[in-house]
């Protein structure tokens, strides 16, 4: 074989391979976070426990939506021990309103660089006055929470937010007309897909105001609609339901959402969530 002939075969080679290495790279390389919802009722039995069972699984990064009865010192306290660490604490909207500097407080305790609000009080339908008057206290809370505290408030959509305002939504209106200074998001996939809306879509083009995202799948066959809600049995192991979970990973990653948690809300959340890390664990780009 001449030289021009071996050579070219072996840049043939080289390419195969460098396109073989690159098939094989992994999509969701880090391990998820958590949110403590998914464990909730072991965490009501036994903070210390669920916290072990978490950690033998890899986790690291919770996203604590409650104390379970301990002071945010002492769940620190805990979450030292295990090298693990809280990103998010999640409040309800009375309390962020109420008690921001209790909640501001908990939240530093913590170690967390995030607070948020997983819904709205509301009237169904979701209507402008109420997505007015939200837009007006996250960017109010949001202000106090960066400016005296270095922390930055997350709204969690919740499906009921998409009700059709002009050429989009009232979601759409909240996240325009909130101070992208003081306010960020964290995207539900599953309450964003359920009401109709993309979720690829929307992280393409609101970008990076997503600092945060809620890892969720929804049972093949259910029909989404607008009430915020489904029966917990609806939440499935990702890559088992509806959601095009590699084209909205994919889409975070440009976003540069910087923290992923997964959510499941199902009474078999114990038997899905190892089966859910282990799809992420094995996406391929």
């Amino acid at each position: 074989m001449n030289k021009f002939l071996l050579t070219t075969l072996m840049l043939s080679l080289l390419l195969v391979g460098n396109i073989e290495a690159q098939s094989n790279k992994a999509l969701f390389p880090d391990t998820p976070g958590m949110v403590s919802y998914t464990y909730r009722d072991s965490f009501k039995k036994d903070v210390a426990a669920t916290l072990d069972t978490l950690q033998a699984m890899g986790i690291k990064d919770m996203e604590f939506s409650n104390l379970f009865g301990k002071t945010a010192a002492d769940l620190r306290a805990m979450l030292d021990e295990r090298d693990m660490f809280c990103s998010s604490f999640g409040v309800s909207y009375s309390d962020m309103m109420e008690k921001t500097d209790q909640v501001a407080e908990n939240a530093k305790t913590l170690g967390a660089k995030y607070v948020r609000i997983a819904s709205i009080p509301y009237t169904a339908p979701f209507d402008l006055a109420e997505a007015e008057k939200a837009i007006a206290d996250f960017n109010v809370v949001g202000k106090v929470l960066k400016e005296k505290y270095n922390l930055t408030f997350c709204y969690h959509n919740h499906g009921f937010e998409f009700q059709p305002h002009g050429d989009a939504t009232l979601f759409d209106l909240m996240i325009q007309k909130t101070d992208p200074k003081y306010v960020s998001y964290e995207m539900d996939i599953l309450w964003t897909f359920f009401p109709g809306a993309d979720p690829v879509a929307y992280l393409e083009k609101y970008g990076e105001r997503f600092a945060l995202m809620h890892l969720k799948d929804l049972r093949k066959g259910v029909e989404g609609n607008m009430s915020g809600g489904t029966p917990v049995e609806n939440d499935v192991a990702l890559g088992t339901g509806q959601l095009d979970l590699p084209a909205i990973l994919v889409a975070a990653k440009k976003a540069k959402v910087k923290h992923y948690y997964i959510e499941d809300e199902s009474p078999v959340y114990y038997i899905q969530v190892p089966q859910s890390m282990e799809y992420l664990k094995n996406l391929k780009k």
